[in-house]
């Protein structure tokens, strides 16, 4: 989508072009070896991988840990952003995360719980309002509202 910059005459409003965002995105996941799937995400790359006990090498972290690894780095994102934007010292932020899966089936994350590590005291209310902005995190509102998900066979 190329937009152009045209400068109104003079009383007209200015009108701004639509933000160019994509609607989709891409990642490309191939078989390494064993267990192992690098997984290719505009210019970077990962490798994820089962633990030895479950057949694997060991070689990155397992899909599920990668899954709730996004949903701790976006609140982290978001609180670093919280931060940033009222001149808080944001630097060494840390979320620790921890999960547990379901006993049932089907096989899942059946919790997370994060605590957030910050270099800054808050008061009261700034708690309050970081917790309201790290809890509507990108990863944290397509879990409160699930994406259409599809698998199709090439």
């Amino acid at each position: 989508m190329n937009h152009q910059a045209t400068v109104p005459a003079p009383g007209e409003p200015r009108h701004t072009p639509p933000l160019s965002v994509p609607t989709a995105q891409h990642v490309d996941v191939t078989h390494l070896s064993g267990q192992a799937y690098g997984v290719f995400i505009r210019d970077h790359e990962l490798t994820v991988d089962q633990p030895f006990a479950a057949g694997g090498d060991d070689d990155g972290p397992t899909p599920v840990e990668l899954f709730v690894s996004s949903l701790a780095t976006c609140v982290a994102y978001y609180a670093g952003r919280y931060l940033q934007r009222h001149h808080l010292p944001y630097e060494n932020l840390r979320v620790r995360c921890e999960f547990d899966m379901a006993d049932d089936r089907p096989a899942r994350v059946a919790a997370v719980r994060m605590r957030l590590v910050l270099p800054t005291r808050l008061t009261a209310t700034e708690r309050r309002a970081l917790l309201a902005v790290v809890n509507h995190c990108t990863v944290h509102n397509t879990l409160r509202q699930p994406p259409d998900v599809s698998v199709a066979v090439a």
